[in-house]
């Protein structure tokens, strides 16, 4: 598969290169092309990029691009770790950078691009070298696949109604995040962002909402209604009902049924 992988990539980029003594064509090759794609200089220096990419990522405009994005000073790139990564081009490598996740928060801080409603990009990144006929390189590519636009608001909707579903059994962050269709630290920090709380808080706060229906159950002892929320009562339970209510199981069901009693319920 790989070998494979390396056939197809040797072939792009000589379709690519074939057209580099012509500027013109290359340039509407690129234009042309269904993926986002920029040609930079040597220096680092972005010469050329797509419609494809200017919209996936949020460019403005080409002028707002070209000539003045230097991928080589990208302060994103330099966060994650990539920088050293990319510049192995200039030593004529094909340079494979897999699950490129960027938050889009950092683009609109560092870039001109549009403040849309996402939250992170996730994309697989090539870079390979255009050497010209002679065989020397002047400029190199860089091809993105991306594999996903995290708005945010969908994923945290399918975790919280995982959360809200199984908010009985033993909380599993994997779990809820395969729900979401995020990795645990990619729905924990988009959780938190959108949420102000953790997954874990959420779910913990669910259990504490069930708790105080079953403790209005008369027919249930504080006990039983701990074991309906398949729960323990013990010290730990209980401290972390008074944390979140402010009184004690005991002392809330006490106070529910006396509000009960003097509104006739």
């Amino acid at each position: 598969m790989m070998n494979q992988m390396d056939e197809e990539q040797k072939n792009f980029t000589k379709s690519f290169e074939s057209c580099f003594e012509n500027q013109t064509l290359l340039a509407k090759v690129i234009e042309q092309f269904p993926y986002p794609i920029q040609i930079f200089s040597l220096d680092g220096t972005a010469q050329l990029i797509n419609r494809a990419a200017l919209e996936m990522i949020g460019i403005r405009s080409v002028e707002t691009h070209v000539g003045k994005y230097n991928v080589f000073r990208d302060p994103v790139v330099r966060k994650l770790g990539y920088t050293d990564q990319v510049r192995e081009v200039l030593k004529g490598n094909v340079v494979h950078i897999s699950d490129f996740y960027a938050s889009y928060r950092d683009l609109v801080r560092y870039f001109n691009v549009v403040d849309r409603d996402i939250q992170s990009i996730h994309a697989d990144i090539t870079c390979f070298p255009l050497a010209n006929t002679d065989g020397r390189m002047e400029y190199f590519a860089v091809f993105f696949i991306f594999k996903k636009v995290y708005r945010g608001k969908e994923e945290i909707a399918r975790g919280r109604q995982y959360l809200d579903i199984h908010w009985q059994e033993p909380f599993d962050l994997q779990e809820t995040a395969k729900a979401a269709c995020l990795s645990k630290a990619q729905f924990t920090k988009v959780f938190k962002k959108h949420m102000g709380i953790t997954p874990h808080e959420y779910y913990r706060n669910i259990k504490i909402e069930k708790l105080k229906e079953k403790l209005l159950d008369p027919n249930l002892s504080v006990a039983q209604a701990f074991a309906a929320c398949n729960m323990n009562y013990n010290g730990h339970s209980a401290k972390m009902f008074k944390e979140k209510t402010g009184v004690s199981p005991s002392v809330y069901r006490r106070m529910s049924a006396a509000k009960r009693r003097d509104y006739g319920l």
